[in-house]
């Protein structure tokens, strides 16, 4: 339901370390854009919190603890999602804060930690291709042929670039298409992948199982968080 502008709104981004940071720079990019709203970074505490591979650090500016209410809650992925995925003050986290909110929403394997915390049984997601079949062991149906996936109040991104698709999509949801427009255009968004195949259903099959074979220990890890999170909801 598209808010009145003039009606403030509070969107918060999930912090933990070892993001992908393109998950949660892409929607924050938007986002911060959006009339009358107000972004915030939420970590367990006030250190900073380092983003996977790059070294790039972000600080928090509210914790677990030190929140206002939010209209909007996003989970980006990355390899830390795993270590999320187990992270109990982080899950309660999102249990308690996912009834207030108009969206609880997720980019890449941020689904995965969304689906830990149970709050994704029964619904239609998305996530990185790599992880799409991993969102049945926790009660989701797996869309696969969607980047951006709403299903009531959940909106789910798949992998890394598609985050800008999705937080544009919640710019229409919130502000209105005029809204998402203005923001697309701002940010010159108009794509040109100067090369094919972003995607399973049209890169070479060679590639994707090269690329499967190079994550297989990623895969394993997650096989095991995967187990051991869905028990623990009763999944299993």
């Amino acid at each position: 339901m598209v808010v009145d502008e003039n009606v403030p709104l509070v969107a918060g981004f999930i912090l933990f370390p070892d993001q992908t940071h393109l998950d949660l720079a892409g929607p924050w990019e938007v986002l911060t854009r959006l009339p009358n709203c107000l972004c915030l970074l939420i970590a367990a505490g006030p250190m900073p919190v380092e983003s996977a591979g790059c070294g790039l650090t972000l600080f928090p500016t509210a914790t677990y603890d030190v929140c206002p209410p939010l209209d909007l809650l996003c989970v980006p992925g990355g390899p830390g999602h795993l270590a999320a995925m187990e992270d109990e003050a982080l899950l309660g986290f999102l249990r308690r804060r996912a009834p207030e909110c108009r969206y609880v929403t997720s980019v890449c394997t941020g689904a995965l930690v969304l689906a830990a915390a149970g709050l994704l049984s029964g619904y239609r997601a998305t996530t990185h291709w790599l992880s799409l079949e991993r969102l049945a062991r926790f009660g989701a149906e797996p869309v696969a042929d969607r980047r951006v996936v709403i299903d009531r109040d959940r909106i789910t991104g798949s992998g890394v670039t598609a985050g800008i698709d999705f937080a544009l999509t919640l710019a229409s949801l919130l502000r209105g298409d005029e809204v998402a427009r203005r923001l697309s255009l701002q940010l010159e968004y108009q794509p040109e992948p100067p090369f094919g195949g972003g995607h399973p259903s049209t890169a070479d099959p060679a590639l994707i199982e090269s690329i499967r074979a190079s994550a297989a220990p990623y895969l394993a890890a997650m096989s095991e968080i995967d187990a051991r999170a869905a028990q623990r909801l009763g999944q299993e």
